[in-house]
């Protein structure tokens, strides 16, 4: 059994075992043009239903899922190179390449599109709609118990106290309530208390109301190795190191923040961690 298998194991990647002949009418060409649906496609389709992933599957800071997508063919969304693999189906989200897909409609290309879930169920829904599309239904149901597991697994025990914790993203964004990274916070112990700062979904927090009122765990993302994210910078500003003791630092890394789907075991379990790790903090 090479690496590769051995982690797609542990992990539920697909890496190359094809189904029994497809049924008539399943897609056998499938383009994924999202990061957070090649997620969900290499665990659900065949390998060799899988033509293209997006090129953001390769990226090291930004995907979970980069070994497997390195194996895969990828495209920058344009609608030449789509068009080059002819494909029987394209999934996309609305942040996908507007001009391609309205490139690939005008040629008769059969598409579905995506929003982006901002809570478990929208997330489970998405699972078994990508898994219905490509023939594979069971592998979405067992998907969807093994991120039920995780979040299982990660609920605080009876009697922990639940913590306040701010999440921000790289680039300064904070994710406020109606977010599906705020409802795993919850699941997981934490209040998300962006809110009291004025944000409602995703925006801004400004510093001078977390130094007035930190919370008790800061969940800063990650960008590129050397380069400094605005969490950081928070975290690290003179202003706030009087209320280090009251605010615990946790990573909570970039490719965790945007997509649900099978991300979700991971992030759970980042989240638990950071959960205990605050309460030794503070206890």
């Amino acid at each position: 059994m090479s690496d590769l298998t051995r982690r797609a194991a542990v992990t539920g990647l697909v890496v190359g075992a094809a189904s029994p002949a497809l049924a008539a009418g399943v897609p056998r060409r499938i383009v994924s043009m999202n990061a957070c649906l090649d997620t969900v496609l290499v665990r659900v389709a065949d390998r060799g239903q899988i033509a293209a992933l997006s090129h953001y599957a390769r990226d090291p800071h930004g995907s979970t899922i980069v070994d497997i997508a390195r194996t895969l063919p990828f495209t920058y969304e344009t609608a030449e190179e789509v068009v080059y693999l002819n494909p029987d189906l394209v999934i996309s989200s609305a942040h996908s390449s507007l001009a391609t897909r309205n490139a690939l409609k005008r040629m008769g290309v059969r598409q579905e599109r995506f929003s982006v879930p901002d809570s478990l169920a929208e997330s489970q829904d998405q699972i078994r709609a990508v898994a219905a599309l490509v023939g594979h239904p069971a592998r979405g149901e067992a998907l969807i118990a093994r991120i039920q597991l995780a979040i299982q697994a990660a609920r605080p025990r009876p009697g922990q106290p639940r913590l306040s914790a701010v999440v921000f993203e790289p680039n300064g964004l904070a994710a406020g309530g109606g977010t599906l990274v705020s409802e795993m916070m919850e699941l997981c112990g934490f209040d998300n208390v962006a809110g009291r700062y004025g944000l409602k979904k995703w925006g801004n927090i400004a510093l001078e109301p977390l130094v007035a009122d930190p919370p008790q765990v800061l969940l800063a993302g990650e960008s590129a190795p050397g380069a400094p994210t605005w969490a950081e910078r928070v975290v690290s500003h003179p202003a706030l190191r009087r209320a280090s003791g009251r605010m615990h630092r946790a990573v909570f890394p970039q490719r965790l923040l945007y997509c649900g789907g099978p991300v979700l075991i991971q992030t759970v379990s980042v989240l638990a961690k950071a959960r205990e790790d605050a309460l030794r903090k503070f206890t």
